[in-house]
């Protein structure tokens, strides 16, 4: 890991505009071992992933499964639509695994609506025992976290994991209806339509060609004062920093071991502030390092920051970052999504945003990146 001494002059100009020397930012907020190691090495030998129109002519359009053209997808109510959408992303996992519906041990599921109403819809009607988890944008990777920890103890042999959002769900729940028409700052960041899901394995002889999650880190909550219901990138860029750095610090990985780092949802103007952050605690991020808001949508679709949402980078990992993973391209990548845990009524009361970030390395089965 390299390391660069604080009174550098060589500092990114984007730091001085912040003022982020002048950060009280916490180091080594908590000093306790955080890494969660998997020892059995469960796998991820099911994925799929579904998007809406918008989402699939941006630049990773050709990885998506299935692209929707309508967002209502057919149904009275976005509601409805964001429920099919689920159910599809769920049953086209357990399909890309070879098992039944029947062969899951446990659904473990959540989104963005109230009380998780899209995942506890789609979990009545497969008919699984069902955990409902909630981390906003973070929920892939905290899903696919507490799955490999149920397989590596030998609870469960086949867990399903799934997350959705949707645009007009989204806006309507956290902003405002579609039909207010309100206009957009320049920093808000554009909720993804989509669905995804993964089904995490034991290592056996049968399901070793798959990729592995190695390890896992739960987040802690990370709130730095940003209040501003449209601005999550600034507000979450310090929990993907306190994840991240745990990584470096407690894993025995560094930043160059890696084919690929990439964060969930932090957005153009997040992503920098996260480069920024850790280049304070003396780590500089290189081309190995992208976020997922920024990969999905092109410039020119006029998305603001870039892709928010659980269905951000959940679509994102299970498509192009795991195809580059089952090919033997990508070696070793880190996925940290990252999620603003806020609410309408917390914000316009002036409340801050609470925000996380959870990890999970995942190796190809060619082996890691020496």
């Amino acid at each position: 890991m390299r390391l660069f001494n604080r009174k550098n002059k060589n500092i990114p100009e984007s730091a001085n505009a912040l003022n982020l020397f002048d950060l009280q930012v916490p180091t080594g907020v908590s000093p306790r071992q955080r890494v969660m190691r998997f020892y059995n090495t469960p796998r991820i030998i099911g994925r799929y992933s579904v998007v809406g129109e918008k989402e699939g002519k941006g630049p990773v359009g050709s990885y998506f499964h299935r692209c929707e053209k309508d967002d209502k997808l057919g149904e009275k109510t976005f509601e409805r639509a964001e429920i099919r959408m689920f159910d599809t992303a769920v049953r086209g996992a357990v399909r890309d695994a070879g098992l039944e519906v029947t062969d899951i041990d446990l659904f473990i599921s959540g989104d963005l609506l109230n009380q998780m109403t899209t995942s506890s819809y789609a979990a009545r009607d497969l008919g699984v025992p069902h955990i409902g988890v909630y981390g906003a944008c973070s929920t892939m990777s905290e899903s696919l976290m507490i799955a490999a920890a149920f397989v590596d103890s030998g609870y469960f042999s086949n867990i399903l994991g799934a997350v959705s959002s949707h645009f007009a769900t989204a806006e309507r729940q956290f902003r405002f209806p579609l039909e207010y028409g309100c206009q957009r700052p320049p920093y808000a960041q554009w909720t993804v339509t989509g669905a995804a899901a993964s089904v995490v394995a034991k290592n056996t002889d049968k399901t070793s060609r798959y990729p592995k999650i190695v390890c896992a880190i739960p987040g802690l909550i990370t709130d730095f004062g940003t209040n501003d219901l449209n601005n999550m990138g600034a507000a979450m860029a310090p929990a993907a920093m306190d994840t991240m750095y745990t990584l470096f610090t407690q894993s025995g990985y560094n930043e160059d071991d890696f084919d690929l780092i990439v964060t969930g949802d932090l957005g153009k103007l997040g992503s920098d502030i996260l480069r920024d952050l850790m280049f304070r605690r003396g780590i500089r991020l290189g081309q190995n390092y992208i976020d997922c808001g920024n990969m999905i949508y092109d410039v020119d679709q006029k998305c603001y920051q870039g892709g928010s949402g659980c269905a951000c980078s959940a679509t994102v990992f299970n498509s192009f970052i795991m195809e580059k993973l089952m090919s033997g391209e990508y070696k070793r990548v880190a996925y940290l999504a990252t999620g603003a845990l806020m609410s309408t009524q917390s914000c316009y009361q002036g409340e801050t945003i609470p925000c996380i970030s959870h990890a999970v390395v995942v190796e190809s089965a060619f082996g890691g990146k020496k």
